[in-house]
């Protein structure tokens, strides 16, 4: 089968692969409907030292069961799942406390001996604590947005909740990626009471104002933090989800929170230290977020897909097929396209 490797910085290749087989009797076999490429793989993409032998790539995807093992019950050939961004048993004591990335039995996509989920098919570890079979046909509109539980939309709902988002709530979103995006519409299903976004893609930030951004805040650096200040009258918000992974970001995050706020973070740490100063001690700012538990807020958020309560499948502006998976990389690192959906 055909499957993404990436071999160094800016050299993504779509090559022949063994197809996967059943290993474990908790095992599945999926062949892939839709996969995407995201915006944590921009890091490697952008910084991977070279090397003879490449690695598979991607971590978000949906398709239709093609065999299961004898350990697998509640799932079928036929059945179209989504999987999360992270395998896991769904049944260990971290997982039970909502912990799936600490998950005992679990690990990531496109770890040796691991299929990568920009493929034609994956392997899947631990199906049935893995896998979400989905009420739908693999020709439904829906799939773009049911794509996104697999890491995008959850993880910015693991922003918004663990930043304490909720009615009366004000919230400042920094960044305009997908995260970024998705953490807006996170926020406002939550029901804050405003949501200013930090970003300078016009286009992004029309759609960040169509998920509920009320505002939008252009600068960066301390003329950011001081237009967010200006805002909300001197005082910064209440919640602030920093969803782009950098020192500065996190900077920022600080700077707009107001005294007694809470500054979550999303965004794949690219620092080495934390911004924390006297300031943020002094006004009882807490710092929370992480990798995101996609797994446990599959079921929670599924509902309001189905329903079209909410279209976070709107953050896909582009579809190419598995062969052009160099393209997307280079299209999304290049800011030409927002997050882009691969279709084997």
């Amino acid at each position: 089968m055909r499957a993404t490797l990436l071999y160094g910085a800016g050299d993504v290749r779509v090559e022949e692969v063994p197809d996967p087989v059943l290993r474990e009797p908790t095992d599945a076999v999926v062949r892939v409907v839709y996969a995407c490429v995201c915006g944590s793989d921009l890091w490697p993409y952008g910084s991977l030292a070279a090397s003879e032998h490449g690695f598979r790539i991607g971590h978000e995807f949906l398709g239709v069961v093609e065999e299961v093992g004898s350990e697998v019950p509640g799932l079928a050939s036929g059945d179209l799942v989504v999987a999360p961004f992270m395998w896991a048993d769904n049944a260990c004591g971290y997982c039970a406390e909502g912990l799936h990335p600490s998950c005992r039995n679990g690990g990531f996509w496109g770890a040796p001996g691991v299929d990568g989920g920009q493929g034609e098919a994956v392997r899947v570890p631990q199906a049935r604590g893995t896998l979400v079979k989905l009420p739908v046909g693999e020709d439904s509109a829906l799939l773009p947005s049911l794509l996104t539980l697999s890491d995008v939309f959850p993880t910015g709902h693991h922003c918004a909740t663990t930043a304490g988002v909720g009615p009366r709530t004000s919230v400042t979103v920094i960044g305009d990626g997908a995260v970024g995006l998705s953490a807006v519409l996170a926020a406002a299903r939550l029901g804050a009471e405003r949501i200013i976004l930090m970003g300078r893609h016009e286009d992004r930030t029309d759609l960040g104002r169509d998920f509920g951004a009320t505002e939008v805040v252009a600068e960066r650096g301390a003329e950011g933090v001081a237009r967010v200040r200006s805002l909300t009258g001197g005082h910064g918000t209440h919640a602030v989800l920093e969803c782009v992974g950098t020192e500065q970001a996190l900077e920022t995050a600080f700077g707009v929170a107001r005294p007694g706020g809470t500054v979550s973070r999303v965004g794949m740490p690219q620092y080495a230290r934390l911004p924390l100063d006297a300031g943020a001690f002094r006004h009882n700012i807490r710092l929370v977020g992480g990798l995101a538990p996609a797994r446990a807020y599959i079921e929670e958020l599924l509902p309001d897909v189905l329903d079209g309560v909410v279209e976070p499948g709107r953050i896909f502006d582009r579809t190419l097929g598995l062969d052009e998976a160099p393209d997307a990389y280079r299209a999304m690192a290049d800011r030409e396209a927002l997050k882009i959906l691969l279709r084997p």
